[in-house]
């Protein structure tokens, strides 16, 4: 496949896990998604992923609900974990290899994050999942993703949501939203749009980072995105790049 990219990060929110259950992990969906990541992997992208852990627990939540914020913050990340886990079993049903590094020391399930070591598994040609966000509390899992998509040098990060790209106003609630095929960072910012929160974009935007955010339910998607289908998603471009 051409492709302006080679390297990628796909973010995954722990909350698109869910499906169409209450709560824990739908197998329907963690299969899907795990035919579209080998369905670009066995196209020779090189392959890293970020899932979130809202599914299970929010440490924010916690906080509002009286629970300390750095202890539910380390909830969630165990959380990530957990999501991460399920990811690579599925993935390597599929006969995917994958590699699980976590920013948590527990070598048991996981190896822990080095980026030299990352970026050989990625040349190796073998998935790579990062759990346990940065590690550290009061950073979200889309700073984790921003920050692994950087030191891993990737050259664009997919953040696969439920809506087809970036909107003027909420599609789910308003079916007149207008939707930016492109859009520069500045102008997100000036509009005050949520695609990240804003530890996460600044760090992209220093760095240059092209983010693309796209529906991750409908299946091919992926695929579409990386052959730069402008009728997929929406891509966050900066000015003086």
């Amino acid at each position: 496949m051409n492709s302006t990219y080679h390297r990628i990060l796909l973010k995954v929110s722990g909350e698109a896990l869910l499906g169409e259950q209450g709560h824990g992990i739908d197998g329907d969906i963690l299969t899907q998604y795990s035919e579209e990541i080998k369905s670009i992997h066995d196209e020779g992208f090189e392959v890293s992923v970020v899932v979130g852990g809202g599914n299970i627990f929010r440490g924010v939540k916690g906080a509002t609900e009286g629970m300390d914020r750095v202890q539910g913050d380390y909830m969630g990340m165990l959380a990530t974990m957990i999501n991460s886990m399920a990811l690579q079993d599925s993935m390597e049903r599929m006969g995917v290899q994958t590699r699980l590094m976590s920013a948590i020391r527990m070598e048991e399930i996981a190896e822990p994050y080095i980026r030299r070591r990352a970026t050989r598994h990625l040349e190796k040609g073998r998935v790579v999942i990062f759990g346990a966000g940065t590690g550290n509390p009061y950073f979200t899992t889309d700073t984790a993703a921003s920050l692994r998509a950087i030191e891993i040098e990737a050259d664009v990060i997919l953040k696969g949501t439920r809506v087809d790209g970036i909107f003027d106003s909420d599609p789910e609630i308003n079916p007149d939203a207008e939707k930016f095929p492109t859009i520069t960072g500045e102008e997100v910012l000036s509009r005050q749009l949520d695609i990240m929160d804003l530890t996460a974009f600044t760090l992209c935007r220093e760095n240059k980072t092209p983010i693309i955010v796209f529906d991750m339910n409908k299946v091919g998607n992926l695929k579409k995105v990386l052959q730069e289908d402008a009728s997929v998603g929406s891509k966050v471009v900066w000015e003086d790049s």
